[in-house]
């Protein structure tokens, strides 16, 4: 059995104050970090390399488009990424699911990255495609999923119910901390969160209490709060 801490984080591009950031990621110490809105445009890959190696991480997964990323701590070993674009919406910004394949332990996990829609039509079509993305992915590693990202939605919704048809709601199962996520400086909504197979076993998850990250950092950092996920994968 392997335990692993996984975070996710939607940092607004870095408009904030990245060194923030940075402290809210290192004093959660994640194994695997999940990050939304990353940026995109002006020297982007080197900011992202910047960013990870600030925070004591690699990115083992992610692209330019979408804006999402991977990251993990130097002992997780990636074994294979992929990156799979949602069918797109004219008008509307494109999303995709990332994916890193990873071993720790000795123990594998595949950690996916996504960040939906605001509009509730193509935010349901797309976590459709997700499932059938990750459904193939278990079948193809031979490892548990664990997906975390930016939701758009609240907890009930109906893009949020069908996950939890395939998925436990790891707030849900094991609260621990806070529990809403946006916005950072006086949370209302919980639409950030991470999702587990049943065969993953969940100890704690929410928002870091003060004792364990620099909460004063929060709204400094980004318009979001972080989720942090500790699980056990048997």
């Amino acid at each position: 059995m392997a335990s692993v801490r996984l975070l996710s984080y939607n940092i607004r591009s870095l408009r904030d104050d990245p060194a923030a950031v940075a402290r809210v990621v290192r004093a959660i110490a994640p194994d695997v970090t999940c990050l939304q809105e990353v940026p995109r445009f002006w020297a982007w890959r080197l900011r992202r390399r910047r960013l990870a190696r600030a925070c004591g991480l690699r990115v083992a997964a992610g692209r330019r488009a979408c804006g999402l990323a991977v990251l993990t701590a130097p002992h997780v070993h990636r074994v294979a990424r992929e990156f799979h674009p949602l069918t797109p919406d004219p008008g509307l910004h494109r999303r995709a699911l990332a994916i890193a394949v990873l071993e720790t332990g000795g123990t594998r996990l595949i950690a996916a990255c996504t960040h939906l829609d605001l509009s509730d039509g193509p935010r349901l079509r797309h976590v459709h495609e997700i499932v059938a993305h990750l459904d193939r992915a278990r079948d193809r590693y031979r490892a548990p999923v664990v997906l975390a990202g930016d939701f758009n939605e609240d907890p009930g919704g109906p893009s949020w119910t069908l996950l939890t048809e395939h998925f436990q709601d790891a707030y849900a199962a094991a609260p621990a901390g806070g529990e809403l996520t946006f916005p950072a400086r006086n949370p209302r909504r919980r639409i950030d969160a991470v999702f587990a197979d049943p065969s993953v076993g969940i100890t704690a998850c929410g928002v870091p209490a003060a004792d364990t990250a620099p909460a004063a950092d929060y709204p400094k950092a980004t318009d979001h709060r972080p989720v942090a996920a500790d699980l056990e994968l048997r």
